[in-house]
């Protein structure tokens, strides 16, 4: 960052646009620091004065932060995260006081399968702590290195060298459809999956193929594949009134099973789902983002498939 008036730096401006960034928004983040609104407005005409940049603009009735906010977003909070570590008590953040918000990347069933329990534990050991889920995008953004997120949870494909990965376990993939639906009735081949039910395919990016095509294709077999959503939840419901065969993971079967839906093993030879967790560096040392790592590594390993 190069501010245009250095002899006269003042790095609470850091503080006050590390969260406008957050909240993208004056009356958030003036709620945030307990400022007014007006003097919240004129804090951020101070930093637009000192990175000669708008910062946040106006679309429509929402703030949104401008190409060069959104490059110096992460440094932003890098030096912020450090510099309140700095000044932090030698025993490290008290969880019982710490007022914090992070943002977890991942699938949209991991919030609900384990946001409950995840928001159990915030709210017993670290009241402060806000809980923000941002689903997979369609599209690879560097989010992790940026500060969009602070922690990606699921199975981790990014091939950033600084990012630090950290494997959970390992998940199976599963059939399901609704309860009574023939496929269920008698023993179920290769080819009784492929050729006895239309399919529904999970894919963020809109993809109607996948590792079941691929190991259908070796038996000489092929599916049909009716439609593909964006999220696994919304198969669930598309599945319970229709006839079509989705995909589901262990851990998404008591979700499914709320629906109404059956999981079955799948009679293919697919690999397995690596589930994990990712961060950036710059977090390896904070007390609250350790914790935040703990508590998901808890609730994820609990939830093994057998």
């Amino acid at each position: 960052m190069r501010m245009t008036q250095s002899a006269g730096l003042d790095l609470n401006l850091l503080v006050a646009l590390d969260v406008l960034l957050e909240e993208q928004s004056v009356q958030g983040a003036a709620r945030r620091l307990h400022l007014s609104e007006p003097a919240m407005s004129r804090t951020l005409g101070r930093i637009r004065r000192a990175l000669g940049d708008p910062v946040l603009v106006r679309a429509g009735r929402r703030m949104v932060p401008t190409p060069r906010a959104l490059a110096v977003r992460a440094e932003v909070s890098a030096v912020v995260e450090r510099a309140r570590a700095l000044f932090a008590p030698a025993a490290g953040t008290d969880l019982a006081t710490a007022v914090r918000t992070f943002t977890i990347l991942g699938h949209d069933a991991l919030a609900a399968a384990h946001g409950p329990a995840l928001l159990a534990r915030a709210a017993a050991e670290a009241p402060g702590v806000r809980l923000r889920f941002l689903g997979e995008s369609h599209i690879d953004a560097p989010f992790l290195r940026e500060g969009t997120a602070d922690l990606e949870v699921g199975v981790i494909d990014t091939t950033a060298p600084e990012v630090h990965r950290e494997q959970l376990h390992e998940d199976r993939m599963l059939g399901v459809a609704r309860a009574g639906h023939p496929l269920l009735e008698g023993e179920l081949t290769p080819r009784r999956f492929a050729e006895e039910a239309g399919h529904l395919i999970v894919s963020r990016r809109g993809r109607l193929h996948g590792p079941v095509d691929a190991a259908l294709a070796e038996l000489g077999l092929r599916r049909r594949v009716v439609a593909s959503v964006g999220s696994l939840p919304a198969s669930y419901f598309v599945l319970r009134d229709t006839d079509l065969v989705g995909l589901n993971t262990a851990w998404g079967v008591p979700l499914a099973e709320s629906l109404g839906l059956v999981s079955f093993a799948i009679p293919l030879p697919l690999p397995p789902l690596t589930l994990g967790m990712a961060w950036h560096p710059r977090h390896d040392a904070d007390p609250a983002h350790a914790w935040l790592r703990a508590t998901v590594r808890d609730l994820m390993s609990g939830s093994r498939p057998d």
